[in-house]
């Protein structure tokens, strides 16, 4: 297993279709873990481009708010941009509608689920007070008009939006939202703040985040929880910062409470320490930390016939 982790330790280097070179280096959950590739091979990225974009699983209550409190903080990034991800899908079920209705067009849902989509901005803004762009990720089901209205609302209310098609047109669909990107790390001067400070205790960094972040009025800690905290506290991890394990589906920690739920409180069942990585994972809600994977992997698709062709890979 040594020999094996001395190579596991080094960045994948891989492409994409049109030969931009990417790293593959760490896909932990943000729901469950902390959402980001490695510091290395971050900092690896940074020196040997002009520009490096990398990914925080999920939303701004999710990823990016590990990405920032916990990764940035431990590495000392301080980030240039944001870029936003939208569907309309999504925005839709947020609106109220079925997963079997995403389909056809709604635009009562689609207005209904942008509260969801306008807290997402607003974190990154005056939380953590960074310039942003919402990418509106188009699919083939999303009509005009349905792209229309999420364009339209945001930019009435101030929200900078660009369309993205590069699942259908590869680099090309992104040029527009590569010149945004390129804009605001050039020409806007974010003042990067962190959600909660080193010094917080950890009730203090968990309350910060469920009321800064998610827009809940509190939390509640179960007997189980105080207990934990209190103890790690005393072993002297009260300084480290906090990895919250919560649904992905809803700002609370009930996948139930679509949108932008306000006037909600947060369960914490049960705080442990993840010492080698340096934070303190907080479980909420009904959350399991047993990452849902499917019964059949897709590895099991592919495939290399005799003359070496690689099939099932897409």
């Amino acid at each position: 297993m040594t020999a094996l982790l001395k190579d596991a330790l080094k960045p994948n280097l891989v492409q994409t279709l049109e030969g931009t070179p990417a790293f593959v280096h760490g896909g932990p959950f943000a729901n469950i873990a902390h959402g980001c590739n490695s510091v290395t091979a971050t900092r690896m990225a940074m020196k040997l481009s002009d520009y490096a974009v990398t990914e925080a699983g999920f939303g701004a209550d999710l990823g990016a708010e590990k990405f920032l409190d916990i990764k940035c903080r431990f590495a000392g990034l301080t980030p240039s941009a944001v870029v936003i991800v939208a569907t309309v899908r999504a925005l839709k079920m947020h609106g109220g509608l079925a997963k079997t209705e995403l389909n056809n067009e709604n635009l009562d849902a689609l207005e209904k689920g942008l509260p969801n989509l306008l807290r997402h901005v607003s974190n990154i803004k005056n939380v953590y007070k960074l310039p942003s762009v919402v990418a509106v990720n188009r699919f083939p089901t999303d009509t005009d008009a349905e792209i229309d209205l999420v364009i339209e609302k945001c930019k009435e209310l101030g929200v900078n939006v660009v369309l993205s098609t590069v699942w259908a047109e590869g680099g090309r669909g992104g040029e527009a939202l590569a010149h945004e990107v390129v804009r605001l790390c050039e020409e806007e001067k974010g003042d990067f703040t962190f959600c909660y400070e080193d010094a917080d205790s950890l009730e203090e960094k968990i309350n910060k985040i469920v009321t800064k972040v998610y827009g809940g009025k509190g939390v509640n800690f179960l007997p189980a929880a105080k207990k934990q905290i209190d103890t790690l506290t005393k072993l002297g991890f009260g300084n480290c910062p906090v990895c919250v394990a919560k649904t992905q589906y809803s700002f609370s920690d009930d996948m139930t409470k679509l949108g932008a739920p306000t006037d909600f409180t947060v369960t914490v069942k049960n705080v442990k320490i993840s010492a080698g990585a340096g934070f303190v994972v907080v479980l909420t809600g009904d959350i399991m930390t047993m990452p849902g994977l499917p019964k059949v992997p897709a590895a099991e698709k592919i495939d290399v016939d005799e003359n070496g062709k690689i099939s099932g890979l897409f």
